[in-house]
């Protein structure tokens, strides 16, 4: 592929260029440059390139490789499918993507068993059709793509925050105010580069919460992403001082009742409930709303229950 930058894109930078010219996602194309196979004026560039009038940009895109990820039949709760993407509610316990020391047993996994060929290959060989990811402990909703024109369709909605996402969950103590929106930026820990935090320097992240139910020591919530950072629901009520049940990573220390509960519950108490987006190639407004799940009854129910 040959482009060629008019004044209007002077200065800049290449990987949003391209993005806007082809059907490929900016982390894609910065995949692509990082491997050398985007080039201007014949010389490999950095991503973050700025461009000047009079480059040639020529763009290889590598054949995909095919995917070396074994398929398992394990069941899926598939809430809805068509020929371009699925709705599936995860349950808690399992790895989106296969990573070291998850090779197997993964969503993808099961997907690959499921869907065969039929998922979007943007974002390689290791996620197949995964769009956007909730963590292991998290338990809910998450959009598969089945063909990259979806797959490109639904990331721009994520990108432009248009895409909604509501979980719930339930913290330790209670916020000041019954709503309220967190806006502070995360980035990787200084301290702990496996975990992320509020830094100056991190990326913008927006949460918009409301507590649904106040008990003893503990709230219900409702939360909706603005953004999607890593660890974002996480990491913005810990900053608050009131982290999660039973989250092992962020919380500030363990109850009585999260010591007490920690197996039942299987780490945070955090379930993607709601999801709302355009279907990428109909047009047609997509929302759907899962029950929650035992763990989460569980917990809401001897909440009640010690209220009394």
């Amino acid at each position: 592929m040959i482009f060629t930058p008019e004044s209007a894109d002077a200065g800049k930078r290449i990987d949003l260029f391209v993005a806007e010219q082809c059907e490929l996602t900016r982390s894609a194309i910065q995949k692509i440059t990082e491997d050398g196979l985007l080039r201007v004026n014949g010389e490999p560039v950095a991503k973050n390139y700025r461009l000047r009038v009079g480059d040639v940009v020529v763009m290889t895109v590598p054949e995909p490789r095919p995917c070396e990820i074994t398929a398992e039949n394990i069941p899926l709760d598939i809430v809805y499918e068509d020929n371009d993407l699925l709705v599936v509610n995860k349950p808690k316990g399992m790895v989106v993507h296969p990573a070291p020391g998850n090779y197997d047993r993964t969503l993808v996994n099961a997907l690959l068993w499921h869907c065969g060929d039929s998922l979007s290959g943007i974002n390689g060989v290791i996620r197949p059709g995964i769009v956007h990811r909730i963590d292991k402990d998290t338990s809910g909703l998450l959009i598969v793509a089945k063909n990259d024109a979806a797959h490109i369709g639904l990331a721009k909605q994520i990108s432009s925050h248009s895409f909604y996402r509501a979980y719930h969950a339930v913290c330790v103590g209670r916020p000041k105010s019954d709503k309220g929106d967190i806006s502070a930026p995360i980035g990787r820990n200084p301290n702990d580069r496996k975990k992320m935090a509020v830094v100056a320097d991190g990326r913008a992240a927006l949460t918009h919460y409301s507590v649904l139910s106040a008990y003893s020591g503990y709230s219900y919530l409702e939360l909706v992403l603005e953004t999607g950072r890593t660890h974002q629901i996480r990491v913005h009520m810990s900053s608050m001082g009131h982290p999660l049940f039973c989250d092992s990573v962020y919380g500030a220390g363990h109850t009585p009742l999260e010591k007490q509960l920690a197996d039942k519950i299987g780490g945070q108490c955090l379930h993607a409930k709601k999801i709302g987006f355009v279907h990428p190639i109909t047009g047609k407004d997509m929302f759907f709303d899962s029950s929650l799940p035992d763990y989460f009854e569980y917990l809401l129910g001897r909440l009640e229950k010690d209220q009394i």
